[in-house]
């Protein structure tokens, strides 16, 4: 299994084919996401191969917007099928990493430990400093492409969505928990001064 030319083979696809209109669902995106999930698998005692697997499908959970940006998770995993193999992945590696990329779909459904890792790795930012900021660039994101078109119907999301939110991980809850709470009492007054 050569992750290394797999890494290489992902950033370069998603440097080059994903547009400059996707500011949230971006290569920083997937770079954040990988970061946090070695983060927090290593808190977790997630090693070895699974360590691995679930690099893998950091690097390609969101690359379905490459080839299908309404599904992407599905195109996530049709890219992991077409591409894996050829570093070395065998059928069996591939079905897990697809397993770990579908469980991201909103609303997340993780199935196992290395899926929770992944799921609160996509998450982390809502229970982060950076928040406001990576939380503007989806917006942004949503705005463009026509899902909302104010600041207050963002905000009515967030509140709905943040509410509803769990993570699954030990760490997760004891490092973004409260923080994520600050932040869905900032959102719920905004919706308050802003009726």
């Amino acid at each position: 299994m050569d992750k290394q030319a797999a890494k290489a083979f992902i950033l370069a696809e998603l440097h080059v084919g994903l547009p400059g209109l996707r500011t949230y669902h971006s290569l920083e995106h997937t770079m954040d996401v990988y970061a946090s999930a070695v983060t927090i698998a290593e808190e977790e005692g997630v090693t070895g191969e699974d360590l691995v697997l679930l690099k893998t499908a950091a690097l390609f959970h969101d690359a379905g917007f490459l080839v299908q940006p309404d599904e992407h998770e599905k195109g996530g995993c049709q890219l992991a099928k077409e591409h894996l193999p050829r570093f070395g992945y065998t059928e069996e590696q591939v079905a897990k990493i697809c397993a770990m990329i579908m469980a991201t779909k909103i609303p997340q459904r993780a199935h196992d430990r290395m899926s929770e890792v992944l799921c609160d790795a996509d998450l982390d930012y809502l229970g982060r400093d950076d928040f406001f900021m990576v939380g503007d660039r989806l917006y942004e994101e949503m705005r463009t492409y026509g899902a909302i078109s104010t600041r207050r119907e963002w905000n009515l999301l967030q509140e709905k969505f943040i509410s509803n939110h769990s993570y699954y991980t030990n760490t997760s809850r004891e490092l973004r928990e409260p923080k994520k709470q600050q932040h869905l009492e900032w959102v719920r007054q905004w919706l308050r001064d802003n009726p």
